[in-house]
This record gives C-alpha cells, structure tokens and sequence, in this order.
C-alpha cells in the first residue's frame, strides 16, 4: 500500500521515569501501564474520534483530524489519571508526559512518519509528569476554542529539530484544578437530550340540555358545568 500524506494532530506520550518503575517492579508497572491504556487511554482517543497508531513500549502514539479533539483528549486523559492509583505511594505511580503537535505527516497502516511526529516526540520529553506540552500551531488553533490556561515558554531547542520550537505548557497543577465535569464529551457535540414535554388530560363535566318539546336524541345538547373555568385554572 502507497503511503499517503495528511495534515494531523498528533499526541506523543511516555510514562515518566519508566525504566527506574520498571527496575523496582516490573510485572506490576507492566500491567498498571495495561490498564491504563484499556480502561482510559484508548477509550478516550476513540472518544475524540482519533486513532492509536501504535504502542510504544512506554507509551502511545496517536493522531486526531481535528487539533482540538486532540488536546481535549489529552487533558482528559491527564485529568483522569489524577484519580488512578490512589493507593501507590507517589513515587511509583504512573505519570504520563504528553506533547501534542499539528503537521503534515506521511501515514501508513501501523505508524506515521515526518516532522510533525518528531516535533511532538520532543514537546512530550518537554513535558512534566502529568503534564501537556504543545507547539506554536496547536495553541493558535485552540486559543479561542478551549478553556485550558497554557503557559508560555517561548522557543526552545530541541533534539534533531533544525529549528527553534515555540513551545506552550499545561502544567500538571492546572489539570488538577481542572473540575471533573470539563473533561467529558463536548456538550456541543453530546447535547442532553430534550425534556419530554408535559402533557395533560382535560376531563370536563357535562350536564345534559334537553329541549322541552322534542325527544329526538340530535336535539339534546350537553354543556359544562358552571366550574369549569376554575378546573381549567387549576391544570394550567
């Protein structure tokens, strides 16, 4: 299959420290990292319409057609893993460092090539544990979209990267503060649905008028009781 090239937002995210958790428990850092990745990571990605492009031993590489979904989704993420792991003491809980970049990439089946993936590679080693770092481009384009308070960091120098990156951090205190409800779907896109609306049933009661002269039952009429302004009042 012929490789294509797509403008993507691309998330590149490692555990923090990895090697010395894994030195200290392997099995049981191995399989936290397992469930982290099925009950939050990629539940959320396919939250936000992205896709895992492909696990990195460490980590995960994904990508997003839309730049906000993407740092939506990697807030969430960071956010959500705040409450996992409350009974690991803090040294060895699992911190994921997380950059996000926009770029041309070059897509195949299984991996993405191309600066924009290296450029997110670098924001991620920039990253806090618990943190979001993101490039120039990507904050352009969520400025006025997204709520999150990114820090300027100004332009950095980055591995293999000929150029300086203007680079923006979410540090891992402002996703603390983040309350729990920002970090469900977008209400815009998941509206709630309507409320039904209140129907009601009118019973009113009837007296039959009989006409003194005539028998025929198309001659009686039926008229409501004198009450009935105040029954009508009472159900609206």
């Amino acid at each position: 299959m012929t490789a294509a090239r797509r403008l993507a937002a691309i998330i590149a995210a490692d555990v923090a420290g990895y090697s010395r958790l894994m030195g200290e428990d392997e099995e049981g850092t191995h399989e936290r990292l397992k469930r982290h990745l099925g009950e939050l990571v990629n539940p959320k990605i396919t939250e936000h319409r992205g896709r895992v492009v492909k696990n990195t031993g460490d980590g995960f590489l994904a990508e997003f057609p839309s730049v906000v979904d993407a740092v939506r989704c990697a807030v969430e993420i960071q956010r959500g893993m705040n409450d996992r792991e409350p009974e690991v003491p803090e040294e060895r809980r699992t911190r994921f460092r997380i950059g996000v970049n926009l770029g041309d990439v070059i897509a195949e089946e299984h991996d993405i090539f191309g600066d924009g993936v290296n450029v997110a590679a670098r924001l991620e080693a920039l990253a806090e544990p618990g943190g979001i770092c993101i490039s120039r481009m990507v904050q352009d384009q969520i400025r006025d979209k997204l709520p999150y308070a990114f820090e300027d960091l100004g332009e950095q120098s980055v591995k293999n990267i000929a150029r300086p990156v203007r680079v923006y951090a979410l540090r891992p205190e402002a996703v603390a503060d983040l309350p729990v409800a920002t970090t469900g779907a977008s209400t815009t896109l998941n509206p709630p649905p309507a409320a039904a609306p209140r129907l009601s049933i009118v019973v009113l009661p009837f007296a039959p008028v009989v006409a003194p002269c005539r028998t025929s039952a198309l001659d009686q009429l039926v008229w409501p009781r004198a009450g009935t302004p105040r029954l009508l009042a009472a159900l609206f």
